[in-house]
Order: structure tokens, then C-alpha cells, then sequence
């Protein structure tokens, strides 16, 4: 079932500590204690926020994993592995070039650009982790200086890996032309700098230390199914922070957030957004 309206679930404690997962959690609502969420929103200083395919998709960027499980018709062990790196380096780069090149006919939508206002404006700490490899957070207008608070934790479509040197380059050309590395000056030996299956995340250490201080974590356009992100959500509770979704609809890991809102990113986050800098509560 597909929600065109914004819909606000709240879940109590208890009911979550309980594993009680409802058949449908847009049907489920409990309020707080008077203790309970409002009061907790409004001592907020650290936000940790994870955005998925989901924001990107209304920007008109095609989610890697279709319903038939495959990746824009190939098989995840043909383009999305180190071993199919080896085995046909030329179709994996491709895929990714083909994917490059769609990113020039893309733009950041209003999710995108409310996010970046928050990272300009939020004076506590805050920390943007994408799952997304596109750069329409980058061009949203977030502050990349001195690393910044935005971090593709699977990597990014323009930048390239040199598996000669270990360098990381800016690319937004035909890697499968065999470019020459800007730092050891090496040809053939670029690969996309994208996480692929089997291998670790980027700047796990810093996420999970994120995670431990934040007082609220927030999903966003997330399938919940993807590990680690998907348990990043309960790592923040564990830790005592409140936690938010936003969706198009119910994540696998609805049941663990304090709250769900369903709806379009566009129209969900830029709301959350104004409401979290005028009156520090979501």
C-alpha cells in the first residue's frame, strides 16, 4: 500500500520495548507520557540523520534495486562485488558510468535543500550520513569545508579509487576509459569509489560515535533492510536518543522509531525542518 498523505505515528515506550510490531503502523498511535516526547525535543543539540534511495528517488534518481531484486537489470554478483570487478571489469564500469552520467540530468529537491539549510544553521552537532552514491546532498548547498557534515558512507559516483596508489580523486568522466590517476599518474587502475557488497562501509568510527551522542537520530527514505544503517536506528535508542522516520511508507524497521511520518520526502523534511529551528521540536 502506497500513502499520498502525510500520516504521524507515535509509539509509546513500552510498546516498543514489547517487540509488538502492528500489522500496519500507520493504524497505531499511543500518546507519551507528559515527561514524554515534546519535553525531550526540546533539550535536542546533537542530530544524526540517515538518508536513503528514497529522498533521491523524488529527484527523479532510479533506485539501484528494482521489485525483481535486480540492479537496473543486472544481478547484484555482476556489478556490485569486488569479485565482479575481477571478473568483467569493463560491464562494471559501465553500469557506473551510465549512472554518472544520469546525475547531470538531476537535481536536488527540496528534501535535499531544507537538509542543507539545517546543516548551515544547526549550532549543536550534526552529522548527514547518506547511503545514497549521488551528489545531489553536495549540491544542495551543505558545507563541505574542513570534512564537512555530510558523509557517503557508500561512497560517491564521482569519485574515483586508484587501486595502484589507494588514492581517491574527484571523477565525473568515463572511467571506463581507462583515465590516468591524478596522483601516481598510472592508467587502468581507477575503479568506482562505491562500497560494493563484502566490503566495510566508510567511517563506521565515526558514525558510531555520532550515534552514542545524539539525542535525536532520523531516518529518511530508507528501506530499513540494508545493514549496518538499518540498525543504526536501534544503536541511537540504546544510547537514549529519540528517533524519527520519514517515509514514503513503512520501513522493515518501523516498529523500532519513537515516531514514523509517512509521506514524500519533499514535502516531509522541509516541515520537520522549519518546525526544528523554530521551536526545536519535531
Amino acid at each position: 500500500m502506497r500513502l499520498t498523505a502525510s500520516v504521524r505515528v507515535e509509539r509509546s515506550r513500552d510498546t516498543l520495548a514489547s517487540n509488538f510490531r502492528p500489522a500496519h503502523p500507520t493504524c497505531f498511535s499511543t500518546s507519551l507520557e507528559a515527561n514524554g516526547y515534546e519535553g525531550a525535543m526540546k533539550d535536542i543539540q546533537n542530530i544524526v540523520i540517515l538518508t536513503g534511495a528514497g529522498i533521491s528517488a523524488e529527484s527523479g534518481v532510479a533506485t539501484f534495486r528494482g521489485p525483481d531484486g535486480l540492479w537496473e537489470g543486472h544481478r547484484v554478483e555482476d556489478v556490485a562485488t569486488p569479485e565482479a570487478f575481477q571478473r568483467n571489469p569493463a560491464l562494471v564500469q559501465n553500469f557506473y558510468d551510465e549512472r554518472r552520467a544520469k546525475l547531470k540530468t538531476v537535481h536536488p529537491n527540496a528534501a535535499h535543500q531544507a537538509l542543507a539549510k539545517l546543516d548551515r544553521t544547526w549550532a549543536g552537532d550534526l552529522l548527514l550520513v547518506t547511503q545514497n552514491v549521488d551528489d545531489l546532498h553536495d549540491r544542495a548547498g551543505h558545507d563541505l569545508e574542513n570534512g564537512g557534515r555530510l558523509l557517503h558512507m557508500h561512497g560517491e559516483l564521482n569519485s574515483a579509487w586508484c587501486l595502484a596508489c589507494d588514492a581517491r580523486s574527484r571523477f565525473d568522466g568515463v572511467m571506463a576509459a581507462g583515465p590516468v590517476c591524478p596522483h601516481c599518474h598510472q592508467s587502468g587502475g581507477l575503479r568506482p569509489d562505491i562500497v560494493w557488497f563484502g566490503e566495510m562501509p566508510y567511517q563506521m568510527e565515526r558514525i558510531e560515535l555520532a550515534l552514542a551522542r545524539c539525542d535525536l537520530f532520523v531516518s529518511i527514505g530508507t528501506s530499513g533492510a540494508v545493514y549496518p544503517a538499518a540498525g543504526f536506528v536501534q544503536t541511537a535508542r540504546y544510547h537514549g536518543a529519540r528517533t524519527l522516520e520519514m517515509n514514503l511508507d513503512p520501513s522493515e524497521g518501523s516498529f523500532h522509531f519513537h515516531e514514523s511520518r509517512m509521506g514524500k520526502a519533499g514535502e516531509l523534511v522541509p516541515d520537520w525542518v522549519e518546525q526544528i529551528l523554530s521551536h526545536g521540536l519535531c
